[in-house]
């Protein structure tokens, strides 16, 4: 999600960010990880993952909004209700190598020396 709450890899396209950049950025919010983490145990409403994750609806449709517009997460309506799921079950073999990735470099990654004083990455 951009700051301006817009959707995020659309627009992160438009500006000149590459997919997989637009891509990887979509996913380095803990919020949307924790959806898609609940989304791989199978379909959830917006009920259940404001409940899950103790935030406000609007928030958790948002961040949906954004795993979305990413091809991510999509959802099917019954009667009144959508019900979210994940359309790329590979998602969860890419963090699950990035939690191997993790491991293997004793999570030296989790936290670049720029990003801990506040700096931009370029």
């Amino acid at each position: 999600m951009n700051p301006d709450g817009g959707r995020c890899v659309r627009a992160d396209i438009a500006a000149g960010v590459s997919p997989a950049a637009a891509m990887f950025h979509s996913l380095a919010d803990e919020t949307r990880l924790r959806i898609v983490q609940r989304l791989a145990r199978g379909e959830a409403r917006v009920v259940d993952l404001t409940t899950r994750l103790g935030l406000a609806q609007s928030t958790v449709s948002k961040h949906l909004a954004c795993l979305r517009d990413c091809g991510l997460v999509d959802y099917r309506a019954e009667g009144r209700q959508s019900f979210y799921f994940l359309t790329r079950p590979e998602l969860m073999d890419l963090l699950a190598s990035a939690e191997q990735l993790l491991a293997a470099t004793g999570h030296a990654v989790t936290l670049c020396p720029d990003q801990a004083e506040g700096e931009p990455v370029s």
